[in-house]
């Protein structure tokens, strides 16, 4: 038995921008390098809004269907494990079951998200605290997943749910969460770690962390999808390839394949000095990165140590308009200033990681304030967010202020 693994796809992102088509493009190439395979693992995020936009939707559907077209490879869907097969579309039996979570960017509160509604498709199953048993040629696997929820809750909801290993099968977890040492963003402390994770199964698989990593704890193998795209801009994405994992039944053996098609990332750093050499430090990076012919305009991020952001700013002016049609250049300040860093502070704080949905840090705000008004811990933030985005912002109050009985429980 083969499975194919990979995760956080960010369909939609970086939307009216040079970098539009990358997460279709190296997702396409994701699934493709997956057809020979008996089953399909995506950990999470799979899109980037929790509300995708039509041709979003259009362009997903076109890629995930291409696993149904595929010739039955003798694999059969055995049990469900606690999941009502009640509304699944007998398309997602067809071709190669392609197995999914939700992660942090597809979470909702009360409403059904992205995801569960793909699944009414019948081009994936989606998983949260269940799964299925397939069996093929003898071989049985159980894959138990657990979408995204906020951090803080994680392993509470985790010993809730409680998932056992099922006899006789090759037992595989799928989570999207931050787990210590794997830390996504350490503004948002995980409660999972590697140590208070379920005990017996084979195989922990985790999207989420954009970086792909293969460890082991005691005899459970821990994989870490990374992402097939580069959405943060951080030096580990440089350095680490995007690609697929595959997992080889019985043998329990592993193999990477990386992607052809992806649009190259460097990340450089240089120091703003008086001798104002920096331009010319610059340019002699990017000119020997334009040495190498690449299939796309490559990314370059430079981070830029300095205290004159002023003078900066026109030279990095002049050197964007120099390489416009060359590289795609993201610059990113470090000030060494005390007192304008101190400033920005708050800012870093709330951003709690680059390229953050605008409804994540709106969330992570709301978050805060309840807090301080010592709103109850279970009190459900993402429903009356959701609320506030659809601008109900009578009813939120009336569920505030107690005037409404709905959610009243969970108030101060």
């Amino acid at each position: 038995m083969k499975i194919s693994i990979f995760s956080d796809l960010h369909f939609g992102c970086n939307s009216n921008s040079k970098l539009e088509n990358d997460s279709f493009d190296n997702a396409e190439e994701a699934v493709e390098k997956s057809l020979q395979s008996d089953l399909i693992l995506i950990a999470g995020d799979i899109f980037d809004n929790r509300f995708p936009k039509p041709d979003v939707w259009a362009k997903v559907l076109k890629i995930l269907s291409k696993p149904t077209m595929q010739e039955d490879s003798g694999i059969k869907l055995i049990e469900p494990i606690n999941k009502n097969m009640n509304k699944i579309s007998e398309r997602a039996l067809k071709g190669i079951p392609v197995l999914t979570l939700h992660g942090t960017h597809e979470r909702l509160g009360k409403d059904h998200n992205a995801i569960e509604a793909l699944e009414l498709t019948g081009f994936v199953f989606h998983l949260h605290m269940n799964g299925l048993v397939f069996e093929k040629n003898g071989i049985k696997v159980a894959i138990q997943g657990m979408s995204g929820v906020p951090e803080r809750y994680a392993k509470q909801v985790m010993d809730r749910w409680n998932p056992q290993p099922i006899k006789d099968c090759y037992n595989i977890l799928m989570l999207h969460q931050s787990i210590d040492p794997y830390v996504y963003s350490p503004l948002e402390p995980p409660s999972l770690n590697t140590s208070n994770l379920p005990q017996g199964f084979d195989l922990i698989v985790n999207g989420h962390i954009h970086s792909s990593i293969v460890d082991k704890v005691g005899k459970t193998n821990i994989l870490l999808t990374g992402s097939t795209i580069v959405t943060q801009l951080k030096k580990e994405e440089a350095i680490n390839p995007k690609g697929i994992h595959n997992l080889y039944l019985p043998e329990n053996k592993f193999d990477f394949v990386p992607l052809d098609n992806t649009r190259r990332f460097f990340y450089e750093e240089t120091v703003e000095d008086e001798k104002k050499t920096f331009p010319d430090q610059i340019r002699r990076k990017l000119n020997s990165i334009l040495q190498n012919n690449y299939k796309k305009i490559p990314i370059v991020r430079f981070k830029i140590k300095g205290k004159r952001f002023d003078v900066v700013d026109r030279e990095l002016k002049k050197i964007n308009d120099e390489y416009e049609n060359k590289i795609i250049l993201k610059f990113v300040k470090e000030i060494e200033s005390e007192d304008i860093a101190n400033k920005i502070e708050l800012l870093k704080k709330m951003r709690s990681g680059e390229n953050i949905p605008i409804e994540e840090l709106g969330l992570k705000v709301m978050n805060e304030i309840l807090s301080e008004m010592k709103f109850s811990k279970h009190f459900d933030a993402n429903y009356v967010f959701g609320l506030l985005s659809e601008g109900q912002v009578d009813k939120t109050l009336d569920i505030l202020t107690g005037d409404q009985n709905t959610l009243t429980s969970f108030t101060r």
